[in-house]
C-alpha cells in the first residue's frame, strides 16, 4: 500500500513544527526532542489520522496537527520506557537518557506530552471536544498498560487474557485512536468513528502478537536481536500458552531459561526455549491468534457504512501492516 501521499504531508508539517513552535532556550530541553522526533520509525500512528481523515472526508489536511499531537504523545511513551526499561538503544541510534542523562530524558518526554496537547488547540466546539475527551482516554490507558506490563515482571500466574488486556492498552489503544480522531475531525457519525476505533484496536494487538512471534522466529529482517524477549524473560503469548500445556519438566526448564542473565548461554537458551515452543505447538497457535484478531479488525470496516472502494484502503493497510499478501 502506499502511504507516501501521508508521509510526506507529515513530514512537512513536523518539520515546520520542528523549525517554528518546538525551539528555543534551553537548548538542552529542545535538542532531545529534536532528537527523538528526527530519529523517525514509520510514523504509522500519525500516518493513521491522515488516512482516516482524508477517508472520511477526502481531505488530511484537516488532521495535520493532530497527527502531530499523536506523534508528540508516542515519542514521549517511548521516551519514558526507555527509562523505566533502562534500554540503551532505541531505532539503533543511543536513548535520549543516555545520550544525554535520566533528568534530561524525563523532562523533555514531558515536554513532549505538554507539546502534544498544544498542537490540539486550533480545533473548535464539538471536534475538539471529542479528540481531547479521547486523548486523555488514551494517555490513562497506556499508562495501565505499562504499568501492567511492569506488574507481570514480578508475577508468576499471568494469564493470557490479562495479556491480550496489556498490549490492547500498551499498543492497541493509541492505533485505535490514531484512527478515530482522524473520523472526528472528518465529522463521521459516532457509529462510524467506533467501529473504526475498534478496527484499529484489534489490529493492534494483532500486530504485537506478531511482533511476539518475530522476535523468537523472526530473521534479521525483523530489526531487532532474534530472542531478546526470551533473554529478557517477558510473558509474552508464546511462553504463557507453553506454561498452559507443558509438563513439570518442560515447564521447570522454561522458567529456568527465562530468569537466567548468564551472557555465555544466551545463544543455548534462545534455541532451547524455540525448540519447547515447538514441541508444545504454541508457534502454530500463535498464528492462528493473530488471525483471530486481523479478521475481527476486517470485520469492523466490513460494518461500516463506507463505500467498498474506501473500505479497501483500511483492509489494504491492514494487509501492509502485517505484511501480508492478500
Amino acid at each position: 500500500m502506499d502511504l507516501t501521499i501521508y508521509q510526506k504531508a507529515f513530514d512537512g508539517h513536523l518539520k515546520e513544527a520542528l523549525k517554528q513552535k518546538i525551539s528555543g532556550d534551553p537548548a538542552s530541553l529542545y535538542d532531545p526532542v529534536h532528537y527523538i522526533l528526527k530519529i523517525g520509525g514509520k510514523r504509522l500512528r500519525p500516518v493513521l489520522t491522515l488516512l482516516s481523515c482524508d477517508i472520511f472526508s477526502g481531505s488530511c489536511s484537516k488532521a495535520l496537527n493532530a497527527s502531530l499531537a499523536i506523534e508528540m504523545f508516542h515519542n514521549f511513551t517511548l521516551i519514558h520506557d526507555d527509562i523505566m526499561d533502562n534500554a540503551d538503544l532505541r531505532r539503533g541510534q543511543p536513548t535520549v537518557h543516555k545520550k544525554w542523562d535520566l533528568n534530561t530524558g524525563i523532562l523533555s518526554g514531558d515536554a513532549l506530552m505538554i507539546l502534544a496537547y498544544q498542537f490540539f488547540e486550533p480545533y473548535e466546539g464539538e471536534v475538539f471536544k471529542g479528540i481531547i475527551s479521547l486523548f486523555n482516554e488514551t494517555a490513562i490507558k497506556v499508562c495501565e498498560g505499562q504499568q501492567m506490563d511492569m506488574d507481570f515482571e514480578k508475577r508468576t500466574d499471568v494469564s493470557i487474557p490479562e495479556y491480550i488486556k496489556m498490549i490492547d492498552l500498551k499498543t492497541g489503544v493509541l492505533v485505535a485512536s490514531a484512527l478515530k480522531m482522524g473520523a472526528i475531525i472528518a465529522h463521521a457519525a459516532p457509529r462510524q468513528a467506533q467501529l473504526i476505533y475498534n478496527y484499529g484496536l484489534n489490529l493492534g494487538i494483532a500486530f504485537q502478537l506478531q511482533d511476539d512471534y518475530l522476535d523468537t522466529f523472526g530473521d534479521d529482517s525483523f530489526g531487532k536481536r532474534i530472542g531478546g524477549d526470551i533473554l529478557e524473560g517477558k510473558k509474552t503469548f508464546l511462553v504463557l500458552k507453553t506454561m498452559e500445556l507443558a509438563n513439570q519438566e518442560d515447564l521447570t526448564e522454561l522458567k529456568e531459561i527465562l530468569s537466567s542473565r548468564e551472557k555465555s548461554t544466551e545463544e543455548d537458551r534462545i534455541k532451547k526455549a524455540r525448540k519447547i515452543f515447538m514441541h508444545y505447538g504454541v508457534h502454530n497457535l500463535i498464528g492462528e491468534e493473530i488471525k483471530r484478531y486481523i479478521d475481527l479488525s476486517f470485520d469492523c470496516v466490513n460494518k461500516t457504512d463506507l463505500p467498498e472502494a474506501k473500505k479497501k484502503h483500511f483492509l489494504a493497510f491492514g494487509n501492509y501492516l502485517m505484511g501480508r499478501n492478500t
